[in-house]
């Protein structure tokens, strides 16, 4: 075989191959909606099944169980907050751990790089207990264990790129009088649009389908649940007597659908910000 036949085939094989991967992926996603608009025993019966009609009267159903639009309230200021305080909190300390050359700075950025391998059960207990002899084990404190938690692998990919920014351009601001804040959110910040597009979507997707973390600080508390503690309680509550499968598809639906258009409008710079920040190390 030509060499050209060869490229040829090894396309083809790649495009099988990633034909067969999307369908593997999308799988899962196709199986949720269809059940999302079936009942009980339509998706006991034959799960693969079309439904027999596609009314929106299970989603509208599962929505009203759990609060959809109060826990959604709820899980989007935990959201916004997070991440908002993640990308002021780690930008600002990747910038000084670069810009500052002393052993310190390089400590620091060890210790934060060394904490993403620090697995959370490892800490949960004593965290825990901390907050509690605090008085926050609330949403306040939810926040801040999120702030924290995100911020080792924040300042990974902030501290990577931020090395590219030229200090010339730093230098420039001051000299037209800017002090350190305006020179950073006004010259430096800008610069870091990819990587902080990539911190809001990873962090976004851990923080909105996080269960464990609101699960131990929040619990059942009426009136103040996330949307992934509203399903879990609510299915809880109706699975008394089997699984509610018209309840769980449905509300799983409606769950993901938020982070899942941010991700599909924001997935462009993942990969770019990633690189951005992992390369230029």
């Amino acid at each position: 075989m030509s060499m050209k036949g060869r490229h040829k085939a090894g396309q083809i094989i790649a495009h099988i191959a990633l034909v067969m991967l999307s369908i593997y992926t999308l799988a899962p996603l196709v199986f949720l909606l269809i059940n999302s608009f079936k009942s009980n025993n339509e998706i006991v019966e034959s799960p693969v099944a079309m439904p027999l009609s596609w009314t929106l009267d299970y989603i509208k159903s599962a929505a009203q169980q759990i609060n959809f639009f109060k826990s959604m309230g709820i899980t989007v200021v935990i959201t916004v907050v997070s991440v908002g305080l993640l990308i002021v909190v780690s930008s600002l300390s990747a910038w000084v751990m670069v810009r500052s050359k002393t052993k310190l700075a390089k400590v620091l950025y060890l210790v934060f790089t060394a904490a993403m391998l620090i697995p959370f059960q490892s800490v949960m207990y004593p965290l825990l207990d901390i907050f509690e002899k605090m008085g926050l084990k609330n949403i306040p404190g939810l926040i801040i264990m999120y702030g924290g938690f995100g911020l080792s692998m924040s300042v990974f990919l902030y501290h990577g790129f931020i090395k590219s920014v030229p200090q010339a351009l730093e230098e420039a601001a001051i000299i037209d009088g800017a002090n350190i804040f305006q020179m950073f959110f006004n010259v430096v910040f800008p610069l870091l649009k990819g990587t902080t597009v990539t911190v809001i979507v990873l962090n976004g997707m851990w923080i909105w389908n996080d269960y464990l973390l609101p699960f131990l600080v929040i619990g059942n508390r009426d009136g103040v649940k996330t949307l992934t503690l509203e399903l879990y309680f609510a299915r809880l509550t109706a699975g008394q007597y089997g699984n509610p499968w018209e309840l769980i598809f449905p509300a799983v639906l409606v769950t993901i659908i938020p982070i899942v258009v941010l991700y599909i409008f924001l997935q462009k710079y993942i990969v770019a910000g990633v690189a951005e920040g992992a390369v230029k190390m």
